[in-house]
């Protein structure tokens, strides 16, 4: 049988097999392809065509069920909703809604839906880059997390399995809290307390749906037309976004190799990345962290502090965390697993001073009366208990040095020339500078497309008309050691190609890769 969605596009892109099926079949419903009443392969048939585990299948058709996109009927199939069987049953699903036609009238946007659609609109990159990344036979440094291939799925899945069993009518309202599972606020406030130094019970904790859930909460709560906030440049564009929303005014803050500059800012907020800072790395002096905590005291203004990825260390010593250091009560610290598991597991966290607590908790039962992915949470609690996320952990770290290192050394010896490599000692991506001449770097790009290699440009991130230079993140987490090795040759032909690389850099390079091959079990 033929049955034909955008499956390959979706899953180059999610990297998860359920996923990126799910996505597929959505859209197809959404564009119209595939029209109500229109009955879907069963899970087996589907399962064979694309090469999937009848479980996988399973999970994406329970997924579009659960959103009104499909109906099962028993003992008949799986139909797309909306349309009548042939025992004139008929299907409806609010949410598979024909496209809407170009002539319909614009909607007449709130201030902050219009400032929202201008913020997103500012940002460069995204679409592009991710459609570069998705091109067939390509090998993509662009960031995307973890890969599919490093997390325990069978172990994740069982755990999530079990704590659906144990939910049930008997359950108590009282443990479905906006603020989440406790038993998951517990677990990381003993886990903050022992690896980060923050003293903080589970009431001082919010889950939220990843960290920009509690961001973009945060930016609407404590900020508003008029206001001042600061971000660090670059930054994580999602943070600019959330403050030009909110209608105040954007102080951009260049970093240097020890993070950003403290300032005497007119300012409400400050949005930073002290243990290392989004994207390149620096780490803030102790000195720096004082001034910070000193000048939100002083002016009365919040800190928010984005602990992105402090799991994934490798060597120097621990980071004292802002909010370890905070006696003022003006920091607030945001953390997320979606980068230690996977970006589909959408789970976050914000530990709040006592004063923001219940305003947050208020503000986010707007968005979640009742937690979100409560299983997931309850599952994840149990995960730590047992010391399966630390096992977890421990993996990836040493996976993700091995392959940092191996990045790095191809990076700083064959292209030297070309990329200047600001090292850390924690993190999944490697920030670097382009040292040549400007029209060479777009040369290169373009030339490494027919090479199938890419990489992420640091212009991304960076306040618009504030890049000086070009700079550009290499991610690493989602290849696997022959990936990156063969990423990084294609790049280097590619340089050769245009005469950028000298005769003995590229002699010099063959002689690294082979030693590197070596080290790596790579031949």
């Amino acid at each position: 049988m033929t049955f034909q969605v955008p499956y390959a596009t979706r899953l180059a892109v999610c990297g998860s097999k359920h996923l990126a099926l799910y996505q597929a079949i959505r859209d197809s419903i959404v564009g119209g392809a595939l029209p109500s009443g229109e009955r879907l392969p069963s899970t087996r048939q589907l399962a064979e065509l694309y090469g999937l585990s009848r479980g996988s299948v399973s999970v994406a058709y329970e997924m579009l069920a659960a959103e009104g996109f499909v109906r099962s009927i028993v003992g008949r199939g799986t139909f797309v909703a909306g349309g009548t069987t042939e025992t004139g049953l008929t299907l409806a699903a609010a949410d598979a809604k024909p496209a809407s036609p170009s002539g319909d009238a614009e909607p007449a946007l709130s201030a902050w839906g219009k400032r929202m659609m201008q913020a997103t609109l500012r940002e460069p990159g995204g679409a592009a880059e991710r459609s570069s990344a998705a091109e067939a036979e390509k090998i993509s440094f662009v960031p995307r997390g973890i890969g599919e291939q490093w997390f325990p799925w069978m172990e994740w899945k069982a755990s999530v399995t079990a704590q659906w069993k144990r939910l049930g009518p008997g359950e108590s309202d009282e443990r479905f809290v906006t603020e989440g599972s406790e038993e998951l606020r517990r677990a990381i406030a003993g886990r903050l307390g022992r690896e980060r130094g923050i003293a903080c019970a589970a009431e001082d904790i919010v889950i939220t749906g990843g960290s920009m859930q509690a961001i973009a909460l945060l930016s609407q709560l404590l900020v508003e037309s008029g206001d001042t906030v600061v971000t660090e440049d670059p930054c994580y564009p999602g943070i600019r976004q959330a403050v030009l929303s909110s209608g105040a005014s954007l102080v951009t803050e260049p970093v240097d190799r020890q993070g950003i500059v403290p300032q005497d800012w007119e300012a409400r907020m400050l949005f930073v990345t002290p243990t290392r800072q989004f994207p390149t790395g620096a780490v803030l002096t102790f000195e720096r962290r004082l001034a910070l905590l000193d000048w939100a005291s002083r002016r009365n203004a919040w800190i928010v502090e984005d602990d992105y990825d402090s799991d994934f260390r490798w060597g120097g010593r621990p980071i004292e965390p802002l909010k370890s250091l905070d006696r003022g009560g003006r920091v607030i610290y945001v953390g997320s697993f979606s980068r230690s598991m996977r970006r589909e597991i959408r789970i976050g966290y914000a530990v709040l001073p006592r004063s923001l607590r219940e305003p947050f908790i208020r503000a986010k039962r707007l968005y979640d009366p009742y937690p979100e992915g409560i299983a997931e949470q309850r599952a994840l609690a149990g995960w730590m208990h047992s010391g399966g996320y630390d096992r977890h952990l421990r993996r990836m770290r040493r996976l993700f040095h091995k392959r940092y290192e191996l990045l790095k050394a191809g990076l700083s010896r064959g292209l030297a020339a070309l990329f200047e490599v600001h090292p850390a000692d924690a993190g999944l991506l490697l920030y670097a500078r382009w040292r040549a001449d400007p029209a060479d770097y777009d040369r290169l790009k373009a030339r490494c497309r027919t090479y199938g290699a890419a990489w992420g440009d640091g212009a991304k991130y960076a306040a618009a008309g504030r890049e000086s230079g070009l700079s550009v993140v290499f991610g690493f987490a989602h290849l696997g050691e022959e990936d990156i090795a063969e990423g990084l040759s294609r790049i280097r032909r590619a340089a050769a190609d245009l005469g950028l690389l000298s005769g003995n850099e590229t002699k010099g390079e063959r002689r690294d890769g082979g030693h590197a091959a070596r080290r790596t079990g790579i031949v």
